[in-house]
């Protein structure tokens, strides 16, 4: 089971928008509004963490992907024949 900060975003906002809905539709008592009200507002603060998270972690991937690459060098290893190894291969003469 799911311990309430595991809870996923869209498990989240549509408790929200149930919570909003209950509000609007109004016939509450004070105290009754006053609870639904405090509910939605950690509902939306939950969510809005949630959204920071995945905010952070999008950053990070794109400043990830924006360093440039260390340029690659091609040695023996790489399966890049040596000069040693080339072929030289005579021109041909017209």
């Amino acid at each position: 089971m799911a311990t309430k900060r595991d809870e996923p975003f869209e498990e989240l906002y549509a408790t929200l928008e149930e919570t909003v809905a209950k509000l609007e539709r109004g016939g509450l008592s004070l105290e009754e509004s006053i609870a639904l009200y405090e509910q939605g507002m950690d509902l939306a603060k939950r969510c809005q963490a949630l959204l920071d998270r995945a905010e952070l972690r999008i950053t990070r991937l794109r400043e990830s992907f924006a360093q440039p690459a260390a340029p690659e060098v091609p040695s023996a290893v790489d399966g890049a024949p040596d000069e040693e190894e080339q072929e030289v291969f005579p021109l041909e003469e017209e």
